[in-house]
């Protein structure tokens, strides 16, 4: 037995406060204990995001930074490499020649295309040359791109070559103010005429680092309070919001990242890779790549096909993969799939390894020791499924259901653990502990550079000083943004005496734990970390005329939306008659042929208004009542009360993803 004491991950800084003058009650302020006596400082030479890279490329010139798999006739072939020195080399040409173009420092430079050691390269020119870095990502919506080039002023945009035709499209209006785009590889002679005629030079990658290896400029660092990069993310008015992220906080995250990590027997070395497929334009993996450049190890990029993931994973065999809930949902249903082919006795013989293993870590062994022998017995095949070299599994971006989370730390044979963060806290702002089974389910403690402290949101019934303690989470803390560009007003609206008001709700432990439970405002992520504007949805739903209201619904464990509708009575009367029902109005709401008659309404609003594929609903209950006062589903100014909407509808919810599950599983084996 190793020992079951209970560790203490946090300390308590600052007590609750009531509400007092108008203002909410807060809850105590928690710290992570590596911070008990202060924020740690900064090592003077990691103090910017360039700091980082740089100091790598001297220590670990030769070893291996980042791999890619070229492609021979449509096949991705083994992965080929290069190493520190090779791109840090590229990165000063890329920067010289972004200097012959004007580009000057505190100037935007877009990226635009899917991870690649291109996208990294053009990254770290910025920041070597004090430019500020902009990630143009076009799953924020119709015209996200063309407003992000106007609203951040950029200048020239690295480019994947198939990209390259929408900033050349007409309705990319913003493309005249451009000076250049710089292909990933190279652009075709259509595409080079068609940016000369609005005023816009095209470069191949390959021209451009000549450009810049012919012409050298040496680099023009940034300081620790200058703007790193300007990172998109969904807003509730519709526009994207530009987060501003300094290079200091970017040090203070390695730096956060180094604390922790040294709590641990099992260290980081050169020797580890990581498998990058999460969109680079997104903080969480930028964030995880920084680290992996700060201690010299590898970055291998997926081929480009999600579906085929796996493949990556065996070419590559990674140390680490980091992924959002789906990821894991889809491994998780891969190798009940695999355990349903068994023969029932070694299905048997699978659980009972499992529940001795569970056991074990439940009782203070660690993953490694809580049962070798199930390890080799069974654990091993999930293992080896995954590449075989996996040490960590990190999950992010939405909340990760318990079932699945022990589930894969007790089968993957390394360590597992989810975290919490947004955009402007520059990605994790908690983190959960491997090795102990109190975090399973929860998003883990306040990270190193962290404080976090829940907010009373008497709207929804949320009270930080009750039992147990719930509220809106606040985040202060050396990695927190500087605001939103351009936008004071909402940055001021979101910033209060240093806070940050995430706009998600959660539930913390006495000893400063946190569970994330809810949203305040109604946009919420599904479990493949996508985000989904609840309101806009109702707005399009709303219109086929077979419907009087609805409410949508997504669980964050699930990757599928749900809604709740109250037909319209007279449209679902005449639909009756002419399709042979009859019955009163709420007879007929509980038929299956009006259930299905609706879907199909609700896919052709979706389609026709170019819905995204995880913003159509799946499945819906019928409610003849209208959503009324009287059982406290509307305000008096008939505006939804969501959670009550949640509580009072939440047996029809679960009953309703069940039988979708149901679904797809069948749907699978077929």
């Amino acid at each position: 037995m190793e020992g079951t004491k209970k560790q203490v991950f946090t300390i308590q800084v600052e007590d609750g406060k009531p509400g007092k003058d108008g203002q909410p009650a807060v809850g105590p302020v928690f710290r992570n204990i590596l911070a008990k006596d202060g924020f740690p400082p900064l090592d003077p030479d990691m103090r910017t995001s360039w700091d980082v890279f740089r100091t790598a490329a001297g220590k670990y010139p030769d070893n291996r930074m980042l791999g890619w798999r070229p492609f021979k006739d449509g096949v991705p072939g083994p992965y080929l490499w290069k190493s520190y020195k090779e791109v840090y080399e590229e990165v000063l040409q890329i920067g010289s020649a972004l200097q012959q173009l004007g580009v000057q420092p505190g100037s935007r430079v877009g990226i635009y295309g899917s991870n690649c050691p291109q996208w990294v390269v053009a990254m770290q020119a910025c920041n070597g040359y004090s430019i500020i870095c902009v990630p143009l990502y076009d799953t924020l919506g119709a015209g996200a791109v063309d407003y992000i080039l106007d609203h951040a002023e950029i200048d020239v945009v690295f480019i994947q070559d198939k990209k390259i035709k929408e900033i050349l499209s007409p309705n990319c209006t913003s493309a005249t103010r451009l000076k250049a785009l710089v292909a990933f590889t190279s652009a075709n002679n259509e595409q080079i005429k068609d940016a000369e005629q609005i005023g816009m030079k095209m470069y191949s990658w390959n021209d451009f680092l000549k450009m810049g290896k012919d012409k050298p400029v040496q680099p023009r660092p940034p300081q620790p309070n200058d703007t790193c990069t300007i990172m998109y993310t969904s807003g509730t008015s519709g526009q994207p919001k530009g987060v501003m992220l300094s290079h200091e906080s970017h040090g203070m995250y390695v730096k956060g990242v180094d604390l922790f990590m040294d709590q641990f027997e099992d260290k980081m070395s050169t020797e580890d890779v990581f498998l990058s497929f999460l969109p680079l334009a997104h903080i969480l993996d930028r964030m995880i790549e920084e680290y992996f450049f700060h201690k010299g190890a590898s970055v291998g990029y997926y081929h480009g096909d999600l579906n085929a993931l796996r493949d990556d994973l065996m070419e590559l065999k990674p140390t680490l993969l980091v992924g959002v809930p789906r990821v894991y949902e889809k491994i998780y249903e891969g190798i009940l799939k695999a355990l349903a082919d068994l023969r029932p006795l070694r299905r048997v013989i699978f659980n009972a390894l499992y529940n001795r293993k569970l056991a074990g870590m439940k009782a203070g062994y660690t993953q490694k020791t809580a049962s070798p022998f199930a390890d080799m017995l069974a654990f091993r095949k999930v293992k080896a499924r995954l590449g075989g070299r996996l040490r960590l599994l990190i999950s992010g971006g939405a909340p990760l259901s318990t079932e699945i989370e022990e589930f894969m730390r007790v089968t993957s044979c390394a360590y597992f653990i989810q975290g919490y963060g947004l955009t402007e806290t520059l990605g994790p702002s908690t983190v959960g502990y491997p090795d102990d089974m109190s975090l399973v389910g929860t998003a883990g403690v306040a990270a190193t550079f962290t404080e976090l402290r829940l907010e009373e949101v008497p709207e929804m019934g949320y009270d930080p000083l009750g039992v147990p303690s719930r509220g809106e989470i606040l985040i202060r803390g050396s990695t927190v943004f500087t605001g939103y560009y351009k936008n004071p007003e909402l940055t001021n609206e979101v910033m209060v005496d240093g806070w940050f008001h995430t706009g998600d709700i959660g539930e913390m432990t006495p000893d400063g734990i946190l569970k994330v439970i809810d949203r305040k405002k109604n946009i919420f992520k599904l479990s493949q970390g996508e985000y989904v504007a609840v309101e806009y949805l109702e707005k399009v739903y709303v219109f086929p005329p077979i419907i009087e209201d609805i409410w949508v619904y997504g669980d964050s464990y699930k990757s599928m939306l749900v809604a709740v509708v109250n037909p319209h009575e007279e449209n679902t009367m005449k639909w009756a008659g002419s399709n042979g029902y009859k019955g009163s109005f709420s007879e007929i709401c509980k038929s299956e042929g009006l259930k299905e008659h609706v879907l199909k309404e609700l896919a052709a609003a979706a389609q026709k208004n170019k819905l995204r594929g995880f913003e159509y609903i799946k499945g819906v209950v019928l409610d003849p009542v209208p959503f009324d006062i009287e059982r406290d589903l509307v305000t008096a100014t008939m505006k939804k009360r969501r959670n009550y909407m949640l509580k009072y509808y939440q047996p029809e919810i679960d009953k309703l993803y069940k039988a979708l599950e149901g679904q797809r599983a069948a749907n699978k084996a077929k």
